[in-house]
């Protein structure tokens, strides 16, 4: 893998991934409440992005009309950059993507990210019901992109666009491609784009696709060299036992998507093991066994393994931490731990 490891985990961009998680016996009114002081709070402790995803029929998630979330961040924050986490643009129409967004941009000049996926977000009956039989599979996803960037840059398409995105064309708006696999890290070296990678959902995925993006990249008016965000599961707490009882709270999200049974996000236990199998342990080990867990030197640690090893250019943390004061004090232990001053 050919990139620079040299970086140290106090030099980079750290950023926030929320999935306006909806916690058990609370709404999705009290969810955009958290989600809105997350970022107030992570806008003044230093983080450079804040970003939220596209998710349907999840129960534990709030963040489905992505776009509409992004305008009540970004009007909360001030220097924190706010975009999607990503869009996943099979279920949208080009068009209607590059006039939300291009609306947001125009609010809030200058801090707006478009990330990009092509799965559903979403099982498939929920995705057919987006889609309504007319959407995309995702098999096109690289003719949607393409027709998606020239609506901001009509150049692009030599020019030529039939229809134009009001706001949206002329606005320099970074696309990022989001990835769980070597698919979208292939195209966005392809293309000299901006690479984010799930590695909170798909660690053994990770450094495969990394190189596959590093190695195949080519360079664009947007990049002359790759660059890679990386997304790490992070709990961090004054002690090493309080940190892993609240990490509990994302062991049982991910167990209930192992058993196809999504829920709200749940209290934190003192004892995982009591409530799954050891089929369901052994996948948990592999999916969440790369978490970060800890105390702020603990996190800085790991975060910096974690840097070296895929020589990442920026990490963006996912913490789904059921009290809420707790989930802000983890993102200030870890600002704190890796050199961010409140400002």
């Amino acid at each position: 893998m050919s990139t620079n490891r040299s970086r140290q985990i106090e030099d980079i961009p750290l950023s926030v991934l929320d999935l306006a998680p909806i916690t058990e016996g609370a709404t999705a009114t009290e969810a955009f409440k958290n989600t809105r002081d997350l970022a107030k709070h992570a806008d003044k402790w230093g983080y450079h992005r804040y970003w939220v995803a596209e998710h349907h029929n999840m129960p534990g998630i709030a963040s489905a009309a992505t776009s509409v979330l992004i305008g009540h961040v970004a009007e909360a924050t001030t220097a924190i950059r706010v975009g999607s986490g990503g869009i996943m643009l099979p279920n949208h129409a080009p068009l209607m993507i590059a006039e939300q967004f291009g609306t947001l941009e125009s609010l809030y000049p200058g801090r707006i990210d478009l990330g990009l996926g092509r799965a559903p977000g979403t099982d498939q009956r929920t995705a057919y019901a987006l889609r309504r039989g007319h959407g995309s599979g995702g098999d096109d996803f690289p003719e949607m992109l393409e027709e998606l960037r020239a609506y901001f840059n009509p150049d692009l398409a030599g020019g030529v666009v039939p229809v134009h995105a009001v706001p949206g064309e002329g606005l320099d708006i970074p696309v990022w491609l989001l990835g769980s696999s070597g698919f979208s890290a292939r195209l966005a070296a392809q293309l000299g784009l901006p690479f984010a990678f799930a590695s909170h959902f798909s660690p053994e995925n990770t450094l495969p696709a990394l190189d596959l993006y590093y190695s195949n990249f080519k360079p664009s008016e947007v990049l002359d060299a790759p660059y890679a965000m990386v997304a790490a599961n992070v709990a961090a707490a004054d002690t090493e036992e309080k940190a892993q009882f609240l990490a509990t709270s994302m062991e049982q999200q991910f167990l209930g998507l192992i058993r196809n049974q999504p829920s709200k996000l749940q209290p934190p236990v003192k004892n995982m093991d009591e409530l799954a199998t050891d089929y369901e342990r052994s996948i948990l080990k592999k999916q969440f066994g790369s978490a970060i867990v800890g105390t702020g030197d603990q996190v800085k640690e790991e975060l910096q393994s974690f840097l070296n090893e895929t020589g990442a250019n920026e990490v963006m943390i996912h913490s789904q931490i059921f009290d809420h004061a707790a989930r802000l004090k983890s993102f200030e232990i870890v600002a704190e731990a890796t050199g961010r001053k409140n400002r």
